[in-house]
């Protein structure tokens, strides 16, 4: 499943393809593990270990976390 294409794009970018390749509901340790597996950079890889322990329902419930905890610009 890995991209060569997703490290060499914005942060911005490789989360929203993660987001979009995930099959919710999804837990944090899930995503988590499809971005690994997708090949993203460690930062992105920091910032989905950081959101809370919790059940996602959609892709909308992430980025709203991503958004609040990272500053704006996140988005599906």
């Amino acid at each position: 499943m890995a991209n060569p294409a997703i490290p060499g794009e914005s942060m911005d970018l490789q989360i929203s393809d993660v987001l979009r390749e995930v099959a919710y509901p999804i837990n944090k340790d899930g995503l988590v593990d499809v971005a690994r597996e997708a090949g993203v950079s460690n930062e992105v890889l920091a910032m989905l270990d950081g959101l809370p322990e919790q059940d996602y329902a959609d892709i909308d419930a992430v980025t709203r976390l991503l958004g609040s905890n990272y500053g704006p610009g996140l988005g599906a």
